[in-house]
């Protein structure tokens, strides 16, 4: 097929994956399955005809594709949402991990019939949660920022033990020695964090004091440092999945020049990476084998969403106060999506016996189980009597480097709801340093007095120097939750 011909196939499966888009949102789903849909009819079994069983392949290209949603990921992933979360994240992802690999394993071997290698290697392939299906579906959700946090933080941090565990189990025949198999995940898992966090930290350094020349310099030099982390830490023998994932959160909560262009740089990275991801996993699959394993996929996938999903969860995050409607949440919004096909990959590359049945099984949950979770969240939520109250209340905020005045252009979007409506300029009290310069109202544009009071839906232009930023940014947000009455520069209401 000639050049010319693949470019227009895939500007068209493209295209055709951002109309797919807009449809999964209207109806909750994943855009997985839209996405895994082009894939097998465009595959041998469709119209077009094209061949492509590359196991080997295929595990490279989902590896790399998966770096890049963990990088998208940890770029729009906002800290102080995150941060109350990490311990409980961090529990949830490891010890969470290891009690519903062993859950799935039994019922794997007891209901299913496996061998005791295939069953844990189902358990682990199917143990974490997919770092692209819970972002583009849980964040449009209204969910207590503290919950939003444990979920992105879990479906970002276990990858990790899981790669380790199937690799392990993928080339060796026998039983792995536990107490070394443990000590080679602590140490992994470690290293991968430090190594992200000090390449981040550098990275962010280096970025705030380099004037590059052209602005889309800068996303360009986020993404290669957090790819940069993932072969470092890979080199270290270290978790290159953890390691990107944290540098991209240190490096999207920095304050670095054009940050917003640099997050949607990352979400139109991470948006290609998921189609490509996901159209070539449906061409990898086959069509004819999908159909005998149903019924073992439905008697797992039941076992994993009523039975190990909800034991991990409760055991893993015993002493972290998380209410009966958080937990029972979690449970259930544990979406399975890209990862556990691209894991299920590993044995076959490595020759397992089972491994194409493994493949089929894997793949006919991820489908079955993502039509039943997906569009049943937001009722779950209900359910839980879960709400974020102040969502409607944050503060959408924008930066522009003004570098040779050491200063930065503050944009600020007034969302419904905020309690920023009716508050007069004055009344925002920034600190010396900042000031609002322009107030955009229904398209309108003026330059405020300081008795001018603020709406809902108003955009404002704030300048600020270096020095006050971070202060003006935590006292805006202040006052938009809080009000007039928040504290002094909002140092109790960040």
């Amino acid at each position: 097929m000639h050049l010319d011909i693949w470019l227009l196939l895939g500007a068209t499966l493209v295209l055709c994956a951002i109309i797919a888009v807009r449809l999964s949102h209207k109806a909750g789903l994943p855009t997985l399955l839209a996405y895994m849909g082009l894939g097998l009819f465009i595959g041998e079994s469709g119209p077009l005809h094209i061949h492509f069983d590359n196991a080997e392949l295929a595990e490279t290209l989902g590896l790399a594709a998966l770096v890049l949603i963990l990088y998208e990921g940890g770029i729009t992933t906002a800290w102080r949402r995150m941060r109350p979360a990490v311990p409980v994240a961090i529990s949830v992802s490891f010890f969470g991990t290891l009690i519903s690999i062993a859950v799935l394993a039994v019922a794997a071997m007891w209901l299913v019939g496996m061998d005791w290698r295939p069953a844990f290697l189902l358990g682990a392939v199917l143990a974490p949660t997919d770092a692209a299906a819970v972002f583009s579906v849980l964040r449009r959700l209204p969910l207590p920022s503290r919950l939003m946090g444990l979920l992105e933080g879990e479906s970002g941090m276990n990858d990790a033990p899981v790669v380790i565990i199937v690799v392990t189990l993928s080339a060796h025949a026998g039983a792995p020695n536990l107490v070394e198999l443990l000590g080679e995940m602590v140490y992994e898992l470690a290293a991968g964090a430090v190594i992200g966090i000090a390449i981040g930290w550098l990275g962010a350094q280096a970025l705030r004091r380099i004037a590059l020349p052209a602005s889309g310099l800068y996303p360009i030099a986020v993404l290669s440092l957090a790819v940069g982390s993932y072969g470092a830490a890979s080199l270290l023998h270290a978790s290159g999945f953890l390691a990107v994932y944290v540098s991209a959160v240190v490096l999207g909560n920095a304050r670095l020049p054009h940050r917003p262009a640099t997050r949607g740089f990352a979400e139109g990275v991470g948006w290609l990476a998921q189609i490509g991801l996901f159209v070539m996993l449906g061409l990898l699959a086959d069509p004819g084998d999908l159909p005998d394993q149903v019924l073992p996929a439905l008697i797992v996938g039941f076992v994993l969403l009523l039975v190990a999903r909800p034991v991990s969860v409760a055991l893993s995050t015993i002493g972290f106060k998380l209410t009966w409607g958080e937990k029972i949440f979690t449970s259930w919004a544990g979406l399975r999506g890209a990862v556990p096909i691209v894991l299920a990959t590993i044995p076959m590359v490595a020759d397992v016996p089972s491994a194409d049945r493994l493949f089929a099984i894997v793949f006919n949950i991820v489908v079955l189980f993502t039509l039943i979770q997906g569009p049943t969240l937001p009722l779950v939520a209900r359910w839980c009597r879960l709400k974020n109250d102040e969502q409607a209340r944050e503060l959408d905020v924008e930066a522009a480097p003004l570098e040779e005045l050491h200063a930065d252009l503050l944009e600020v979007r007034i969302p419904p709801d905020s309690l920023m409506s009716g508050v007069e300029i004055f009344e925002l009290r920034l600190p010396p340093g900042a000031a609002v310069t322009l107030v955009v109202r229904n398209g309108s544009s003026f330059v405020p007095e300081p008795s001018t009071p603020l709406a809902a839906g108003d955009t404002l232009l704030v300048v600020t120097t270096d020095a006050v930023r971070e202060a003006t940014e935590r006292r805006l947000r202040a006052v938009s939750r809080k009000g007039r009455l928040a504290g002094w520069f909002g140092e109790t209401g960040a």
